[in-house]
C-alpha cells in the first residue's frame, strides 16, 4: 500500500522501484500465458482440423492415435512444467487447454462423445501432476 505524501508522489523510492518491477513482471506472465494460449490453440485446436482434413482412410486413424497417444500428452506435461514456474499466475493453463482439447474434438470428430471427456480428464490429471511436480522442484532448489 502507498502513501501519499505532501508532494502527491506516493511512497518511497524502494516501493515505487517494486510497483514498476512488479508491472514488468505483470507483463511478462501476460505475454508468457497469451504464448501459451496460442501455443494451446494450435496443438490442441488447429492439429485436430488438419488430421480430419488433409488425412484421410487408416492413415487419419495413424495420425489420431500419434495426436492422442503422443503429442497431446507431452504437450499437457511440458504446459503443467511451464505452469509450476508460477502456479499462482498460470495456474489455469493446464484447465484451459483441457476444455479446448474437449471443444476441438467434439467439433472435428463426433459431438457429444464421452471417450473425449476420459481423454479431457486424463490429460488435465497429467497438466495438473506437471505442474504439482514442477512448483515442488522449483521450491526444494530454492531451499
Amino acid at each position: 500500500m502507498l502513501l501519499r505524501t505532501a508532494g502527491g508522489r506516493g511512497g518511497s523510492e524502494r516501493q515505487r522501484g517494486c510497483d514498476v518491477k512488479l508491472m514488468g513482471f505483470c507483463s511478462i506472465m501476460k505475454k508468457n500465458f497469451i504464448l501459451w494460449l496460442t501455443a494451446s490453440a494450435v496443438v490442441i485446436l488447429a492439429l485436430p482440423w488438419l488430421a480430419v482434413t488433409l488425412v484421410k482412410g487408416d492413415a487419419g486413424m495413424a495420425v489420431c492415435f500419434l495426436l492422442f497417444f503422443a503429442i497431446n500428452p507431452i504437450y499437457f506435461v511440458v504446459t503443467g512444467i511451464f505452469a509450476g514456474k508460477d502456479m499462482k499466475h498460470l495456474w489455469s493453463l493446464p484447465v484451459i487447454s483441457a476444455v479446448l482439447f474437449l471443444i476441438g474434438t467434439w467439433v472435428f470428430f463426433e459431438m457429444g462423445e464421452t471417450a473425449f471427456i476420459l481423454y479431457a480428464v486424463v490429460y488435465l490429471v497429467l497438466g495438473i501432476a506437471a505442474m504439482l511436480i514442477s512448483m515442488f522442484i522449483r521450491k526444494k532448489s530454492k531451499w
